[in-house]
Order: C-alpha cells, then sequence, then structure tokens
C-alpha cells in the first residue's frame, strides 16, 4: 500500500510514518522543514499542510493525517489556518484515497469530567484552547470522505516532545503541584497503541467513522505520573491544589497574558486536562477496527 504521511517530522506522525515503512510499505512522509524526518525505506517531502494543497505526485492509496498544531494557547486564526485549513488541503489533495485523520478527545466538552465518553457525545460549543476548537471544526471538514477519525487522549511514549516533558518541567524544588494532586481517571494513550489504531484504521475492510482511542483501560493519573518520575530518577512528591483554584488561577494569568502579549505559565485548558477525569468509551474501535490495546505501560521511560 502507497501511504502518505503528514507531520512526520512531528512525535506522532514520526512514529506512525516508520511504523507503517517498517512494515513494507511505500511511506512518503511529509512535514514543514525541509530534513524533518528520514527512514531507510521510505522518502520524504518538504509540504506545509497550510499553504495549500500538495503539488506534484498525489498518487496514494492512503493518507494518515497528522500534522497539526498542538498548542493551546496559539492565536485562533494560526489554529485554525494549520488544523482547519491544512485538513481541508490533505482532503483536497488526496481525493479518493482513504484518510485516517488524527484528531482528539480535547473535541470533548473540557469545562466537565469526560466519563466513558463515547463518540455518540455531542459535539461541544464551548472550548478552552483554540487547539480543541480548530480540531473540532477540522473533523468537519472530513464530511462525505472515505474517512476514519481517530480521537486519541494524552498520548506518551519514546520520542514524546510535549505531555511528560512539561511536567517533568513543572518541577519545582522537589515538588509537581496539580489540580486536586492528579487523583483522577484517565484513558491515557500509548504511542504504539496509536500506531496500532492506524494500522487497523488503514485496512481497507476497516468501516470509516469517528474512533475514541487509548491504552486498554484507564488508570489513575497520579499513579502514573508517580511512576514516571521514578523512572526518571525525579524527587519529587505530588502536591494537590483545589482544582477550583487552580481553575481560577489560570483564568488571572490568561487574562494577564492577554495584556502583556506572554505566554500565561498556567492555562485553564492544562487544569482541566490534569484535574478532571477524562476516560474514553472505545468499544467502537474493539468492534468496529478489531482494535486490542496494551495496557498502560512506561517500559523505557527512563530514556524518553
Amino acid at each position: 500500500m502507497r501511504i502518505a504521511v503528514t507531520g512526520a517530522s512531528g512525535f506522532v506522525g514520526g512514529a506512525v510514518a516508520a511504523a507503517l515503512a517498517d512494515a513494507d510499505h511505500e511511506v512518503v512522509g511529509f512535514g514543514r522543514r525541509p530534513d524533518g524526518w528520514s527512514h531507510p525505506a521510505a522518502a520524504y517531502r518538504p509540504w506545509d499542510v497550510a499553504s495549500g494543497p500538495l503539488r506534484g505526485d498525489r498518487d496514494f492509496d492512503a493518507v494518515v493525517h497528522a500534522a497539526a498544531l498542538a498548542d493551546d494557547w496559539a492565536p485562533i486564526a494560526e489554529a485554525l489556518r494549520v488544523n482547519r485549513d491544512g485538513t481541508r488541503n490533505v482532503v483536497r489533495s488526496f481525493e479518493g484515497a482513504r484518510i485516517v485523520h488524527l484528531s482528539t478527545s480535547s473535541v470533548y466538552d473540557a469545562f466537565t469530567p469526560t466519563v466513558e465518553a463515547s463518540e455518540s457525545t455531542p459535539p461541544a460549543r464551548r472550548f478552552l484552547s483554540s487547539y480543541s476548537a480548530s480540531k473540532a471544526v477540522a473533523e468537519l471538514e472530513l464530511a462525505g470522505v472515505d474517512a476514519a477519525i481517530l480521537r486519541p487522549h494524552a498520548v506518551y511514549g519514546p520520542g514524546d516532545t510535549t505531555l511528560l516533558p512539561r511536567l517533568l518541567a513543572a518541577v519545582r524544588r522537589g515538588r509537581l503541584v496539580l489540580p486536586d494532586g492528579a487523583e483522577v481517571r484517565h484513558s491515557l494513550t500509548h504511542i504504539d497503541n496509536l500506531v496500532l489504531a492506524v494500522r487497523r484504521a488503514l485496512d481497507p475492510a476497516s468501516p470509516a467513522g469517528t474512533y475514541n482511542i487509548a491504552d486498554d483501560t484507564p488508570v489513575l493519573l497520579s499513579v502514573v505520573l508517580r511512576e514516571f518520575l521514578e523512572r526518571r530518577g525525579v524527587p519529587a512528591r505530588l502536591v494537590a491544589v483545589p482544582y477550583r483554584r487552580a481553575f481560577a488561577l489560570a483564568g488571572a494569568l490568561e487574562r494577564a497574558a492577554r495584556v502583556t502579549g506572554r505566554r500565561p505559565r498556567l492555562t485553564r485548558y492544562a487544569v482541566s486536562q490534569l484535574g478532571l477525569e477524562r476516560t474514553l468509551d472505545l468499544t467502537a474501535a474493539r468492534t468496529r477496527l478489531d482494535y486490542r490495546p496494551a495496557p498502560t505501560n512506561l517500559v523505557g521511560a527512563e530514556t524518553w
């Protein structure tokens, strides 16, 4: 199968592209940087999906659309340009190809806990970040297309440049301060499980549709974070601050940031992701994609 992978220069896209190339697919990775990704059995072409439809060779059986602006404080216009318009350009560039679109569970309402949410959960009408809003409207660009939309939550694993590194950077004087101490259930997504979901969705026999993706069972976030800190050799303890206080503080920091033009040290989106339950119902992926994920695990986290 000849497969295009956008966002190959990023954590998720690079992992997906490498896994598909290792499985003997003919893979072409795309990214903004001239030398963003390489693999001995694959090709790479520079392409900024937000700049317009792809020029040149577009003859692919399938495309995995992983390119995205994953920044909860990005200006809404820029987030829409990359995430919504970029998706539109992908659809226009690969007419007739199966599209596996990597969306996010952040399209669900972030103001309230996400408890075993199914794909039929009504779409959010309010958003805590430009990332969530832009990814939600990006999904609409796939209406009427042969597409599998995957909604993972909190992707982690080897090569992670965002989730766990940010938490490490937040450790101060042996303390990691978290809303309610992160004593909440989460459906985390190991990169290997997300790659598995992509491979299942690429199967021509797999039905199009929208699918939640995560590890086999939810975990207590605080337990996972303590194990991660221990594996990384970081002597830190989790310190709880009441959720409402953290949310209010983040709101104040956001208001100040809009005046100063500087990025806030804490956002309401980040607080909502760490302090509220975020669990997903995987029934659709299990039954329609034959998705069989492994449990959450941090094996090898010492070197991530």
